[in-house]
C-alpha cells in the first residue's frame, strides 16, 4: 500500500476524531447549560428576581429569616406570601409585613397629632389601618393585574398544547414549548411546571403547585382535565380544545357582564365620591359652616357616624356590582 494512502487515512481519521470530540464537547456544554437553567428556574433565579426558592430553604445569612420565621405563625403572613408570589414582584413577604407595621405606626402617629376623623382614637385607628394597608394593597393590585393577564393568555396556551399533542409530542415537551413561546406571566409559570417535573417532581405535584400560585378557576379546570385524562384515558388534545372554547366563552360573558354593570359602577363611584368632595369643598366655599358641628359633641358623633356609614355604603355597593361569572 502506498505511503501517501496511509498518510491520507491517518489525516482523515484525525479529522473525524477531532470532529467527534468537538461535537461531544458541544453536546456536553449544551446539556450543562440546560441543567443550569433548570436549576436557576427551580431556585426562582434568586440573584435575578429575588423570588421564593423551591429546592432549598432560605439562606442562613438572609436578613429576613428571623422575621419570616416569627411572622409565619400568623395567617396574615401566609396571605401576604401568596399575594407576593402571585404578583412576581420579587419582594420578601417578611419585608412587606414589616412595611405594613411601619406604615401603620406612622399613621397612628399622624392621627394622634392631626385628628382628621374628629376623635383622636378614631383618627389613630383609621390612619393606622389605612396607611398600614397600603403595601399589601399595592401587592394585591399587581397580583390581580398579573392574574388578569394570565387569564387572557390562557386559552391560547391551551390551543397551543392541543396542537402540540396532536402533532405527537409528549405532554412534558408540550409544556416546555408553551413556556418558551408564551410571554410573561404565562411563560414563566409553565416553565416552572416543566422544570419541577423535569427535576423529579410528579406531574400531579407540579400542576398542583401551579394551582396554588395561580388561583384561577380556569387553571383548576385545566389541571383537573389533565389528571382525569391520565387516570381514565382519552384524547387530551380534544379535551384541551373544548376547554379553551369554554374559557373563551366564559371570558366573553364576563366582558358582557362588565359592560352591563358599567352604569352601576359609575353610579357607585359618584355616590362614594360626592360626600367626600362636598366635605372638602365646604370649608373653602363657606368657611365655618361645618365648624359648629365639629365643635359640638353630638355633632362629632354625627360626623363619625357619617364616615362609618360611608364606608359601609362603599362595601355594600362593591358587593352588589362585583358579579362573579
Amino acid at each position: 500500500m502506498p505511503a501517501w494512502t496511509i498518510i491520507v487515512f491517518l489525516i482523515m481519521l484525525a479529522i473525524v476524531a477531532v470532529a467527534v470530540g468537538v461535537g461531544l464537547r458541544y453536546v456536553e456544554i449544551q446539556q450543562k447549560k440546560k441543567v443550569a437553567g433548570a436549576i436557576a428556574i427551580v431556585k426562582e433565579e434568586r440573584e435575578a428576581i429575588k423570588r421564593e426558592k423551591i429546592l432549598r430553604g432560605m439562606d442562613e445569612h438572609d436578613a429576613w429569616r428571623a422575621p419570616a420565621s416569627f411572622f409565619a405563625k400568623f395567617d396574615l403572613y401566609k396571605y401576604v406570601e401568596a399575594k407576593v408570589e402571585q404578583s412576581a414582584l420579587g419582594w420578601n413577604p417578611a419585608a412587606v409585613v414589616v412595611a405594613m407595621l411601619v406604615f401603620g405606626l406612622a399613621g397612628a402617629l399622624i392621627g394622634s397629632i392631626l385628628p382628621v376623623l374628629v376623635f383622636t382614637w378614631a383618627s389613630v385607628a383609621g390612619l393606622a389601618i389605612g396607611l398600614g394597608a397600603l403595601p399589601i394593597l399595592y401587592v394585591k393590585f399587581k397580583a390581580t393585574s398579573r392574574m388578569n393577564a394570565f387569564e387572557e393568555q390562557f386559552p391560547e396556551s391551551l390551543d397551543f398544547l392541543a396542537r402540540s399533542l396532536r402533532a405527537g409530542h409528549a405532554l412534558s415537551m408540550s409544556l416546555e414549548m408553551v413556556a418558551q413561546e408564551s410571554p410573561e406571566p404565562l411563560g414563566p409559570e409553565f416553565r416552572r411546571v416543566f422544570h419541577e417535573n423535569n427535576l423529579g417532581a410528579p406531574l400531579e405535584v407540579a400542576l398542583y403547585n401551579l394551582t396554588q400560585r395561580v388561583p384561577l378557576l380556569d387553571v383548576r379546570f385545566f389541571v383537573s382535565s389533565v389528571m382525569l385524562q391520565r387516570e381514565t384515558g382519552g384524547n387530551l388534545g380534544e379535551i384541551l380544545t373544548k376547554l379553551s372554547y369554554v374559557i373563551r366563552e366564559r371570558f366573553q360573558l364576563k366582558g358582557q357582564v362588565k359592560a352591563a354593570s358599567a352604569h352601576g359602577r359609575m353610579t357607585s363611584g359618584i355616590l362614594i365620591a360626592l360626600p367626600v368632595c362636598m366635605t372638602l369643598a365646604l370649608p373653602i366655599v363657606a368657611p365655618g359652616y361645618l365648624q359648629s358641628m365639629a365643635d359640638d359633641e353630638t355633632g362629632q358623633w354625627m360626623i363619625l357616624g357619617a364616615i362609618i356609614a360611608q364606608l359601609l355604603g362603599f362595601y355594600f355597593i362593591r358587593k352588589i356590582i362585583n358579579i362573579k361569572v
